[in-house]
């Protein structure tokens, strides 16, 4: 009996050990933590990827390519395969897919929300701050073989977005922020002067003068049939900054969501009160902003500096017909803020990771690739390709690049007035930027922050009313859709010993095994106990 008893026991503990391993690493192969080594030899055969994304045109991909020819100049024993991308999401979708097979890439650009929930696999993505002041080969390391910037002359704010939980998880690549690109011919043409610093108020306003029109149908301000006053590209970060500059709430670091509020409210009555006069609109519902603003068309666009080669009547790219392009003088300013004396605007653009190998090697060798980005000349041939700032002060800094961004402005693609602009906009403001809390799931509060901007944004053109009950219901209908009611308590950082959060139902399975095990041994102890007492009775009767 007792020897079923222990053989059950086994069975048992091997089954409950079988369900925890499979729930523990659904999301990615189990992976040994990272750790430097000493006997790393720089000299050795390594090859490793690098996945990277551009913006649409070959500039870009040149600084890449370039790059990597450079960084074999010091380790010509290290081969550099790079994969391009036109899109984060794409990139996103598949690390995930290859974290199943462990067969990630060494190198990635990535924004800090993806790198969140790369991290709820095993040790999948290295943790940074030991090799950041490595002595050896940290950033600016004594063993490193050209000229990387050392830990201090990285930005702080910017190397702030990269840090979850305390630890620095990704590096910023370059920067980029938000910018109003305003017609200033148009506003002055309705009898408005341009503040030193935009406000919502004044936006909303002019925007609503741009409305009125001619006997015969076309707008008063453009003699044209289409005139969208105001277009916002991310309806995200035009929420998060909204919230931001009210000091409301958005999200907290324990992955809480806070964005559904009194404010989120008020801010979409004034969406729909605008979308219904139609001196608001949004990408999702009537395109790129910079083609209407190109064809005088519109007035406030907002879009990334880092899209400000497209954006002006002068622009080197063009996504519509020269023909249609309207001449006018382009002026670049802040975001919309709703306290002009203390500007806030959100920090965004590429970052990026490490992945873990099971060579530490082929890991080491990664991250001196990874350090040869942040040097000056990659820093600024990438940001001179858009309206992007390095993110290293020894770049900014530099002879070099004050050069480049004090250039007088023109109408080659290098020295794009508007492009010079915007990066100066975003230089100039580095103090005023903010970013948000990074955690596994905030890419979904991102992107629900958006769709209640987009959906309300729809709501007057599709002859809904937005009111309370309309905005109760799409609170909860957006919750459920990108399932926000599961954040808390589940978006903390990397899961070094057990990978993401185990499903309640292998919970559940977990704790009754536990429980069954426990009242076994509790019926085997009573059994054992009872054949004691027997044998001593026995015994005493002898």
């Amino acid at each position: 009996m007792m020897k079923r008893i222990i053989a059950l026991l086994l069975v048992i503990s091997t089954l409950a050990a079988l369900i925890f391993s499979l729930t523990s690493c659904h999301t990615a192969r189990n992976m040994k933590g990272f750790s430097i080594s000493k006997d790393f030899n720089p000299d050795a055969e390594y090859e490793i990827t690098f996945w990277a994304k551009n913006e649409g045109h070959d500039a870009q991909a040149a600084v890449y390519r370039k790059a990597i020819e450079d960084f074999n100049t010091y380790y010509p024993n290290i081969k550099v395969n790079l994969k391009i991308y036109t899109n984060y999401n794409d990139i996103y979708k598949d690390v995930l897919t290859n974290m199943q097979t462990g067969t990630t890439p060494n190198v990635c650009i990535s924004y800090p929300d993806h790198v969140a929930t790369y991290m709820q696999g095993n040790n999948v993505v290295v943790p940074l701050d030991r090799l950041i002041n490595d002595y050896a080969y940290g950033l600016g390391g004594e063993k490193v073989r050209f000229d990387a910037p050392t830990a201090d002359e990285m930005v702080e704010k910017f190397m702030l977005e990269g840090q979850i939980n305390g630890v620095q998880y990704t590096l910023p690549f370059v920067r980029s922020t938000e910018a109003c690109y305003v017609n200033r011919d148009m506003v002055e043409a309705l009898g408005f002067t341009l503040p030193d610093v935009l406000t919502w108020d004044f936006v909303w306003q002019v925007s609503e003068a741009a409305m009125e029109k001619n006997p015969d149908g076309t707008y008063k301000v453009n003699g044209q049939k289409v005139m969208i006053p105001f277009i916002y590209k991310s309806t995200d970060n035009m929420m998060i900054q909204m919230l931001e500059q009210l000091d409301a709430g958005y999200t907290a670091a324990d992955g809480e969501v806070l964005l559904f509020n009194d404010t989120t409210k008020e801010i979409l009555y004034t969406v729909a009160e605008h979308a219904t006069t139609g001196a608001f609109s949004t990408f999702d519902y009537s395109s790129y902003p910079g083609d209407y603003f190109n064809a005088g068309q519109c007035i406030f666009a907002i879009d990334s500096t880092a899209g400000a080669t497209w954006i002006g009547s002068t622009s080197p790219h063009l996504d519509i017909d020269r023909e249609n392009v309207i001449e006018f003088e382009t002026v670049v300013m802040t975001v919309p803020q709703y306290n002009p004396e203390k500007p806030e605007m959100i920090s965004q653009g590429p970052s990026i990771c490490l992945f873990n190998k099971e060579d530490s090697g082929e890991v080491m060798a990664s991250w001196l690739f990874m350090q040869f980005l942040l040097t000056n000349d990659v820093q600024i041939d990438y940001s001179s390709t858009e309206g992007y700032a390095p993110v290293t002060e020894k770049a900014i800094n530099s002879e070099r690049y004050q050069a480049y961004i004090n250039h007088e402005g023109d109408k080659t693609e290098e020295h794009y007035s508007v492009k010079l602009d915007a990066t100066r906009l975003l230089t100039e403001n580095i103090e005023n930027t903010f970013i948000t809390p990074v955690f596994n799931g905030s890419a979904r509060v991102r992107q629900a922050a958006g769709e209640l901007i987009d959906v309300v944004n729809k709501a007057p053109r599709r002859k809904q009313t937005v009111d309370e009950k309309y905005l109760t219901k799409l609170f909860n209908t957006v919750t459920t859709q990108y399932k926000l009611d599961e954040l808390k308590g589940v978006a903390g950082g990397q899961n070094t010993a057990s990978g993401e959060p185990l499903p309640a139902g292998s919970v559940a399975l977990i704790v009754g095994l536990a429980v069954s095990w426990g009242a076994i041994i509790a019926s085997v102890a009573v059994v054992e106990i009872r054949k004691r007492r027997t044998k001593s009775k026995q015994a005493g009767r002898q």
